[in-house]
């Protein structure tokens, strides 16, 4: 791996914005990598949210619409064959629309668990910024090409799967890129509460999705595309004037090799005199960019494949992460739908209420987060989370189309102990795994692994979801993600004892 100079961006940011020698550069460059990422990931998870708001729109209950008059004069003849379909919009003007939504989902989800393998290894051997950046612009153009299928009558299926693989390649750039950017640069031993904060990027940029989506969902389908399409590609353009990725690229010491020295009993920054450190920042905050190259104190050499597949708890992790992402997504992809034809809620109304699950999602990330710093465990608070949410589903399918209140509060807290774990396994355990290979660059590549395997169920989840909704009803579906979670569950029995263990003999040891 081999570092370059600052990005432009950053060079114009240190010759001409005002300095305060109150804040440290290495908190300066921290700070911006946690945002810049938290707002690029954000970015991602909108661009991926139109389709799960416009399905209603391509496939509305063209029925209730002559019933209720809603369409007094339509542009057709209606008979008996085309009655319930005749609103739809080609190729999805189908008996069983259900079905042919999931199948297009999955396309992009398997595209994009096939692919996450292929990202997490390229990650590791292309410059992040270069990565992270043109992975967004091409997400930001594909997502774009969806919404043109409106101004352009494109009615073809085929082009629909090519739109839905090619993006499932391009969003892949995203998740080993900022997980790996942010191991670059936090401390290890606030990873829990740190990513529990920055991984609510994933429920922000749903809602913000819905939001942006349903605004046009029932007067033009195509912006719900165009407009998230286009601010993930110029995002991505600023990302690459901005962003830092290898703290060695501004003449700093990532935190894993910190951890490392430190472990080994080396001498590091915080050895050093205070008096030492304060005339070493202020050397470096007086130091011309243009001028200033990055450095590297050793080749780091990048894991193999197949040593990070087989370091400790990376395969109970990503298969239990396989169930997680496999309810997450099923959530994700079909609740604004699932909403909608079990109340009296239209469209955008039934995407606003989705939001409250992301909502729930954000504080149960941070929750888990803190409880994972707190008590030096990961498994244990997964399992915990995850054999509360079988119950509370069982709620929801009961109570959410009582009232709009018992709705809200139930969807907040699954969406709470559902993303919980989802966030944890995916952010702090997969950097925690991927720091324990010791002399090599691995987070990349190991959250790159357990990311792909989760992505599997992410894509068979939606699949199997719209074809049961369709020929079983949408308790079916539940009953299925209760199995799931239990799954889930399952795998981490192994991980969850020896951390138990672990903990009663710290425990007995303590004097």
């Amino acid at each position: 791996m081999y570092y370059t100079f600052p990005p432009l961006g950053v060079q114009l940011l240190r010759r001409f914005a005002c300095k305060c020698s109150c804040i440290s550069r290495e908190t300066k460059y921290r700070y911006s990598i946690l945002i810049l990422t938290y707002i690029a990931y954000c970015l991602y998870h909108l661009s991926r949210r139109p389709f799960t708001i416009v399905k209603s729109k391509l496939a509305p209950n063209c029925t209730d619409l002559l019933i209720n008059k809603k369409v007094p004069f339509p542009p057709i003849e209606i008979n008996d064959t085309n009655r319930d379909t005749w609103c739809a919009w080609a190729p999805f003007d189908v008996e069983n629309p259900n079905a042919l939504f999931g199948i297009l989902d999955s396309f992009y989800l398997f595209s994009y668990a096939v692919f996450m393998f292929l990202s997490g290894y390229l990650a590791e051997r292309i410059h992040l910024r270069y990565f992270l950046s043109f992975g967004m612009i091409f997400s930001g153009i594909f997502t774009y090409l969806f919404g043109l299928a409106y101004y352009f009558e494109i009615h073809n299926l085929y082009y629909f799967i090519v739109i839905q693989i090619f993006t499932g390649f391009f969003q892949t750039t995203g998740w080993p890129a900022v997980v790996s950017a942010v191991g670059n640069w936090c401390p290890k031993e606030s990873l829990g509460v740190t990513f529990g904060i920055w991984n609510s990027h994933t429920n922000l940029g749903n809602m913000i999705g819905a939001y942006v989506s349903g605004l046009y969902v029932d007067s033009n389908w195509g912006l719900s595309f165009i407009i998230p399409g286009f601010i993930i590609a110029f995002y991505g353009f600023l990302l690459f004037l901005f962003i830092v990725p290898y703290p060695q690229e501004v003449g700093l010491q990532s935190a894993s090799k910190k951890v490392k020295r430190s472990s080994t009993g080396s001498e590091d920054e915080s050895n050093q005199p205070t008096s030492s450190r304060v005339e070493e920042e202020q050397r470096l905050n007086e130091d011309d960019p243009l001028i200033e190259c990055a450095f590297t104190e050793d080749k780091v050499e990048a894991i193999s494949f197949t040593k990070a597949l087989f370091i400790p708890g990376v395969l109970e992790y990503s298969f239990s992460l396989f169930f997680c992402k496999m309810i997450s997504y099923t959530f994700l992809y079909w609740l604004p739908l699932y909403i909608k034809e079990t109340t009296s809620y239209t469209a955008e109304q039934s995407a606003d209420l989705s939001m409250v699950f992301d909502l729930g999602g954000i504080v149960g990330s941070i929750v888990i987060g803190f409880v994972s710093d707190y008590t030096g465990l990961s498994a244990i608070p997964c399992m915990t989370m995850l054999l509360l949410a079988a119950p509370v589903m069982l709620l929801f399918i009961e109570f959410n189309h009582v009232s709009l209140t018992l709705n809200i509060i139930i969807q907040f807290i699954l969406g709470a102990l559902v993303n919980g774990p989802y966030c944890l396994i995916t952010t702090s355990v997969a950097v925690d795994l991927g720091s324990k290979v010791s002399n090599k660059q691995g987070l990349a590549t190991v959250s790159g692994i357990v990311d792909s395997i989760g992505s599997i169920g992410s894509s068979i989840g939606p699949m199997i979801a719209g074809f049961i909704s369709q020929y079983y009803g949408w308790n079916s579906v539940f009953y299925l993600i209760i199995v799931a979670d239990l799954l889930s569950f399952l795998l981490l029995m192994r991980v969850g004892i020896n951390e138990a263990k672990k903990l009663k003999q710290s425990r007995r040891n303590e004097p």
